[in-house]
């Protein structure tokens, strides 16, 4: 039986089935539950109330909190995880008997080998991914890669394909998927659009500076208008200065080893992003791994950090940098920002903190993580975002104190050797970001916003109505569906597909091996109509590949919450 490790205290012991986070009761008040503390949701009869509060984790510090922080992530049912191993069992089995076939030119092989002359070298390929690639992924290849031949909006278009070798090869018919309702794309605002304000302006802007750039920023490559962007990035965030990179994953990849070195100290939660982790490795700095979300953990390794310092040596880490993300793109958790922020000050560390999808996705404004908990921008060191998302562009940034953007100016590879961002990218960026902020004198921004929270509340309250188990926090924009086995990991993406849904189903090594789940990313774009109709189709898949897993199925409720004012409890 598995579970999601922020479901397990940091002793590793599991506490019932309800996630406590590794904290003692008598300290601190970190386990008052919110409910109790807000009185909100309303008062449940106590059976329904046990049930949920056992898939839930809500658990925190209930006086750091301005508004409810409700997190599910339900326990992966036995019989469900037994089958899910036989599952990768029989497929390991089948795939060494194919292999043995191969081996003797019974069926033909299309994978890359090492030459025949070459078998004595170190091998180029590892022995175990060669064989999960052969076996496992080539018979569920058609659910990615897919080519799209339109704006990747509420709705899509996709080019139809073929495979005359079970998967091995494709070829397109010359036919398009029509009108497919997209639930795959980070399109959190719905501003990857070819029509409107945007579109308008980034093409006006590139009949003046053109597409390309050909420079770096450091040479003849620092267009004004990236300048306002960095000033208009700053604004929107309040804090003192803020500097563009082209590329969302080196702008973590390349600037963090700018900031630490050897002799420093990082402390990342594991399910960290594969870009913070390759920069972390990457900084040559002393990497430590603290549990998803779990303040005990974190504090446990701060509290080893000061009093041992560094191995050996034990003199003190030259930085403690730890590293969270607002929202985590596989769990649809968010960070525990406030109990993040209260250690790093009563530790004295540094925080670094990635807002690629929280970025505009979530806080009444569309600033994050840290408007959505009502927290000073300036209590975060590093704030880094990407414009891949919500705002419909590329590239990310980091923001914060002056001095340190002016630091990585001049030392951050990302910043020195790159080529400048596209003109109409950067003209992309400026006028989404102005559209949020009200400056282009209409309400759109903020209507995206409320928008994009009231359907998440929407979309996730009918799924669990329905009986799916779906992770992470209510307010997230991200919703992963559990679908454990691997037969319905393509079978899922077909059968979705046959209904004209879109949508992105992830398996190992993108997550543990039994804990395969499609993602579904919600729109503003999307309209209830979508919603509904995906919803339908959804339910329909699920009782057809029996996903419906959830032991605590929540019980459908008279008003909807997708008219309600999700916000109307926080103070602007």
């Amino acid at each position: 039986m598995t579970e999601s490790p922020a479901t397990k205290p940091a002793n590793g012991e599991v506490v019932g089935r309800h996630a406590r986070n590794g904290l003692r009761p008598d300290r601190n008040g970190f386990l008052k539950s919110l409910h109790r503390c807000h009185e909100w949701p309303p008062k449940k009869n106590r059976g329904q109330q046990q049930d949920e509060e056992e898939a839930q984790t809500t658990s925190h510090d209930g006086s750091l909190y301005n508004r409810p922080f409700i997190e599910s992530f339900e326990e992966t049912p036995m019989l469900v995880a037994v089958l899910t191993y036989m599952g990768y069992g029989i497929l390991t089995i089948f795939g060494y008997l194919r292999d043995f076939l191969r081996h003797w030119k019974i069926e033909k092989c299309h994978i890359a080998r090492e030459k025949e002359e070459q078998k004595d070298f170190v091998p180029l390929y590892q022995d175990f991914e060669n064989f999960y690639t052969r076996n496992l992924y080539m018979r569920i290849r058609d659910n990615w890669n897919r080519p799209i031949c339109s704006v990747p909006g509420a709705k899509m278009d996709l080019m139809e394909r073929v495979s005359p070798d079970y998967n091995w090869t494709f070829k397109h018919t010359g036919r398009a998927v029509k009108d497919v309702i997209n639930l795959g794309s980070y399109n959190y605002l719905g501003f990857a659009e070819n029509t409107g304000l945007c579109a308008d302006a980034a093409a006006k802007v590139t009949m003046t500076y053109g597409v390309g750039v050909a420079s770096t920023r450091q040479e003849i490559g620092n267009l004004d208008r990236h300048e306002e962007m960095e000033k208009l990035v700053a604004k929107f965030l309040g804090v003192e200065a803020a500097m563009a990179f082209g590329m969302g994953f080196a702008t973590n990849s390349m600037n963090i080893p700018a900031l630490t070195g050897k002799g420093c100290l990082i402390l990342s939660d594991e399910l960290n992003h594969a870009s913070l982790v390759l920069g972390a490795r990457l900084s040559g700095s002393t990497i430590r791994v603290f549990k998803h979300n779990n303040m005990q953990s974190l504090e446990k390794l701060l509290r080893e950090a000061i009093v041992h310092g560094q191995p050996r040596t034990h003199r003190p880490w030259k930085k403690i940098l730890i590293v969270v993300e607002g929202i985590y793109s596989m769990e649809g958790s968010i960070v525990r920002l406030p109990e993040v922020v209260a250690l790093k000050k009563r530790y004295r560390a540094y925080l670094y903190l990635d807002e690629a999808h929280s970025i505009g996705a979530l806080g009444q404004r569309g600033r994050g993580v840290v408007d959505y908990f009502g927290l000073d921008p300036c209590d975060v060191d590093v704030l880094m975002g990407t414009f891949t998302k919500s705002f419909g562009a590329a590239g990310g940034y980091i923001a914060g104190k002056r001095e340190l953007i002016e630091y990585l100016r001049s030392h951050s590879h990302s910043a020195v050797y790159a080529t400048s961002m596209s003109p109409p990218v950067v003209e992309q960026i400026i006028t989404s970001m102005k559209c949020i902020m009200g400056e282009d004198g209409t309400t759109i921004g903020s209507d995206r916003v409320r928008q994009l929270a009231e359907n998440t509340v929407y979309f996730r309250t009918r799924l669990q109505e329905m009986g799916f188990i779906i992770y992470g926090n209510d307010d997230s924009p991200v919703v992963p569906m559990m679908l454990y086995m691997p037969a319905k990991i393509g079978a899922f993406g077909r059968e979705m597909l046959k209904r004209n849904i879109g949508v992105v189903v992830v398996g190992f090594p993108a997550t543990p091996i039994i804990e395969s789940r499609a993602r579904f990313c919600i729109s503003a774009a999307h309209s209830k109509d979508m919603l509904d109709r995906a919803l339908s189709a959804i339910s329909e898949v699920g009782n057809l590949l029996q996903l419906k897993y959830s032991r605590h199925r929540k019980q459908p409720s008279v008003t909807r919450p997708f008219d309600d004012n999700v916000y109307e409890d926080i103070d602007d």
